[in-house]
């Protein structure tokens, strides 16, 4: 799996060179912890939030709540019905029969009441303190781990050197889109537009938001920052954005992983567990070298 930390060209005194000059020393030690520190940390925090999420399966735009307001953008419940009990995902008013797996789900004859089922969640039983325990202990992991490397990242140049879209990015963006639409994958040390947009999004965007929302949301934080719940419309409205923000990274995590199948697995694990990376072979007779997938 690819990291958006990725480390500079040179080779440390530990990564001699190998005979073969297709494959060359891609992922620094520090990339490679960052990886899967962040990893590790939205796979946890992702779980429990859901946990948490299931102790109140609604949500509203605005600074308020409740049965005397009409500002609910998204629910999840049960609801008996003439063939029994039945699940349901309502967005905007529009409902939908989620029997299953939202709403109404578990072992035949044990169905429970509950917006998540119990495989999605950490812990599988209903345990709010538990969850929030989890997914607190890893957003602490997260946000020191990111701020730490978005530190080091513009003190050594990364993020300019390698993260930052250029003018030719740009202008080669229509042929990424093509190539990747037609899962054509060039193999080579820099990262194509798409995934220089991709990661920046992720980690200048995303996690930024969802680190502030989930701020936002803290009673602890509005009596220190009381403007950043005003600044995102209430904290109903942070709570929104936070879940919006989690399916945006769900999506990113699934596109990153079809990518990567595509583009070879054995190569992309190999890259983000040894740091060593197999490129294509270089380019002949006048031919411009290849990008990367």
């Amino acid at each position: 799996m690819e990291s958006v930390a990725r480390s500079h060209s040179t080779v440390g005194p530990d990564t001699a060179l190998p005979k073969d000059a297709t494959l060359i020393y891609r992922q620094s030690r520090w990339t490679r912890l960052t990886h899967w520190l962040w990893a590790i940390s939205l796979f946890f925090m992702l779980l429990s939030g859901l946990q948490i999420f299931n102790a109140r399966p609604q949500l509203y735009i605005g600074k308020e709540s409740g049965f005397a307001y009409n500002n609910t953008v998204f629910a999840i419940g049960a609801e008996n019905t003439a063939n029994g009990p039945r699940g349901y995902t309502e967005i905007f008013g529009k409902r939908f029969d989620t029997t299953g797996v939202l709403g109404w789900s578990g072992p035949a004859g044990r169905e429970t009441s509950r917006a998540f089922p119990s495989w999605a969640t950490i812990p599988s039983y209903y345990d709010l303190g538990t969850a929030r325990v989890v997914h607190f202990f890893f957003a602490w992991i997260l946000t020191t781990t990111l701020v730490v490397w978005l530190v080091a990242s513009l003190v050594n140049g990364h993020l300019r050197r390698d993260l930052a879209p250029r003018i030719d990015d740009l202008r080669r963006l229509p042929r990424d889109i093509v190539d990747h639409a037609r899962l054509k994958f060039r193999h080579t040390r820099e990262y194509n537009t798409l995934q220089k947009m991709a990661y920046g999004g992720v980690m200048f965007v995303l996690l930024p938001l969802m680190i502030i929302t989930g701020l936002a949301m803290s009673p602890s934080m509005n009596a220190a920052l009381p403007f950043l719940n005003d600044l995102l419309g209430g904290r109903q409205t942070a709570r929104t954005i936070h879940f919006i923000v989690m399916l945006l990274l769900v999506a990113f995590f699934i596109i990153h992983m079809l990518m990567i199948f595509a583009a070879g697995p054995i190569n992309e694990l190999r890259s983000i567990i040894t740091g060593w990376y197999r490129t294509d072979p270089p380019a002949h007779h006048g031919k411009a070298p290849e990008r990367s997938a």
